[in-house]
């Protein structure tokens, strides 16, 4: 686990933040207000809306991500890209953008960076020699392997609180509405 007294030196103390954090994944209690005497605030409002519960969900399960990837030095872009190059070898780049829905010039730097770290190769393209197949390296296949293995465990803590059939059923109806 790397040392995280550096980060937390530079964060503000609890006193001085407007709002607790509070990761609802580590089994402790918290209610989201600033004090216990603080009168309770209305989002009745906000939370009738798509966006906001979508938001406020996966800020939730990626506060958890990013500290569990932290070790692998993967935020979740950068996981997103290695399991597309793991599931399927030899993917161009052109399709990890419409896969994805990242923006070329963006997923140039990350292809750049991923390389560099040796966690992947580029070939060339089979039926496009303009194009470069993505592969993972050995060194790559290793690290996402252990990425997976705890990414699948978190998902399994942070969507405890739901049976197997609501998680699919959440899961659906959120595809729907980015798919449509």
């Amino acid at each position: 686990m790397p040392d995280t007294s550096t980060h937390n030196a530079l964060r503000r103390p609890r006193a001085a933040r407007k709002t607790p954090r509070v990761d609802p994944f580590d089994g402790a209690e918290g209610s989201g207000t600033a004090t216990p005497s603080a009168p309770e605030v209305d989002t009745q409002y906000l939370e009738t809306l798509l966006g906001y519960n979508a938001r406020r969900a996966a800020l939730s399960v990626i506060t958890v991500f990013l500290r569990r990837m932290e070790p692998f030095g993967l935020r979740p872009v950068d996981f997103s890209v290695l399991s597309v190059i793991a599931h399927n070898p030899g993917v161009t780049s052109r399709q990890i953008c419409a896969a994805l829905d990242i923006l070329p010039p963006n997923l140039v730097g990350l292809v750049k960076s991923l390389h560099k770290r040796g966690l992947i190769l580029r070939k060339t393209h089979p039926t496009d020699r303009r194009a470069q197949g993505l592969h993972l390296s050995a060194a790559g296949q290793r690290l996402y392997r252990e990425a997976q293995a705890t990414a699948t465990m978190l998902e399994h803590e942070v969507s405890g609180r739901l049976s197997p059939e609501e998680l699919q059923t959440l899961i659906g109806l959120l595809r729907k509405v980015y798919r449509a």
